[in-house]
């Protein structure tokens, strides 16, 4: 069982990267063999919409032309059992990096067929971890939750299967003081980062554990 991670934020020691870590734990108490890459480390860009992953007896049908860091990313979601993703939420969406690596992982697999086809080869788990600042009416009156439902239904035509973790009401910063954060309250976003964080990390580590179970 190989479960794969990856890191859609730039920070690699802060919320996203804590839970992805908590979620591969999981998957480890059961067995499976994990790897957690960070986007940001990488050098590639989004689809360019070059079609040849839907060109009829091309070299490159169902999956990506594009030579770069990915590259070798993709290949090895080719072996693996499961796959996990993280990002927080930038403007009301995952980020740059994490968005472009979906394009490229997903697309090259889409068939424009009535059936609505995916050329990717076995049926696999995939989770989606996504944090944010914004609380939980906040998400509602804006629809932060919206990027979650799109990624879902994409993630589960493609590759079979997909579920979702939302972490609101984040911890942003290490002394707050030191930010324009006036619109916040400090003290209870501490209070939220002791009390209700740990249960968010254990509900990644049981994704985790969910994402190694075979079945």
């Amino acid at each position: 069982m190989k479960v794969i991670a990856f890191n859609g934020s730039p920070r690699k020691e802060w919320n996203t990267a804590i839970l992805l870590n908590r979620a591969l734990e999981g998957a480890v108490s059961r067995g499976a063999e994990t790897r957690l890459i960070h986007l940001y480390d990488l050098d590639y860009k989004g689809c360019r919409s070059c079609f040849s992953c839907k060109l009829k007896g091309g070299k490159s049908y169902g999956r990506c032309a594009v030579k770069d860091d990915l590259t070798p990313v993709l290949e090895q979601v080719e072996g693996a059992d499961a796959l996990v993703m993280g990002s927080p939420i930038y403007i009301g969406g995952v980020t740059g990096q994490m968005k472009s690596f979906i394009e490229r992982l997903t697309f090259p697999y889409l068939v424009y067929d009535l059936n609505r086809s995916t050329l990717f080869k076995k049926k696999i788990k995939t989770g989606f971890i996504y944090t944010m600042g914004a609380n939980e009416a906040r998400i509602r009156e804006v629809g932060y939750d919206q990027p979650a439902k799109v990624n879902g239904m994409v993630l589960a035509r493609i590759f079979g299967a997909s579920e979702s973790l939302l972490v609101t009401d984040t911890y942003q910063f290490d002394d707050y003081s030191r930010y324009e954060t006036s619109g916040l309250d400090p003290e209870a976003k501490a209070k939220r980062r002791a009390e209700v964080f740990p249960l968010d990390c254990q509900k990644a580590f049981e994704m985790g554990v969910r994402l190694a179970e075979r079945g």
